[in-house]
């Protein structure tokens, strides 16, 4: 028999680390779930009231690094502290960052993987900062890749499931798009 609960869950959400520059050119980072693709080309990001919303707002241009498992303690803390508070939780974490070639805004060395944003639009609505951007570039280290493609066994990124307020990697392999409902045609 199935129960009825008055709340609902989407789970997995992706663990992107965003990352910024403020004014002066120091780096931030934030972890942030609530987030997703639209389309081919743009993601959506929804933040709250945080310096990297700020930087967005003035800068227009961010990266966003997918969490790993090898440092899943580096990201949830860069989720957990401002840099209001704590400005050298970069620092903390150990993480360095390069300057993307693509956008005004960095990119850590740690994380294998990183998408270079332009933002296309800003909404305030809900309480909330949503993010459209537009991927235009991506980087990855070659340890991540196969046959040219960043291979998800190797990046294992970190997908927050917020029905148990947890993170976990994603899984196994179980079928191919567009060809496991094959079968029924």
């Amino acid at each position: 028999m199935k129960q009825s609960f008055d709340k609902g869950f989407v789970t997995p959400l992706p663990v992107f680390i965003i990352a910024t520059y403020d004014k002066d050119g120091k780096p931030n980072a934030m972890n942030a779930a609530w987030a997703g693709q639209v389309g081919g080309d743009l993601i959506s990001i929804s933040l709250g009231s945080h310096v990297s919303t700020d930087n967005i707002k003035a800068n227009r241009e961010f990266t966003v690094s997918f969490a790993t498992k090898d440092f899943v303690a580096e990201c949830d803390y860069v989720g957990m502290v401002s840099q209001a508070k704590v400005p050298d939780k970069l620092d903390k974490t150990g993480f360095t960052v390069t300057k993307s070639e693509k956008v005004n805004a960095p990119i850590i060395d740690q994380l294998p993987a990183a998408l270079e944003c332009r933002v296309k639009d800003i909404i305030e609505e809900y309480g909330e900062t949503r993010v459209v951007a537009q991927v235009v570039g991506m980087v990855a280290d070659d340890s991540v890749l196969t046959d040219g493609k960043v291979d998800l066994g190797k990046l294992q990124p970190v997908m927050f499931d917020s029905s148990a307020r947890a993170y976990r990697v994603i899984g196994e392999n179980v079928g191919g798009a567009w060809n496991a409902g094959g079968k029924f045609a």
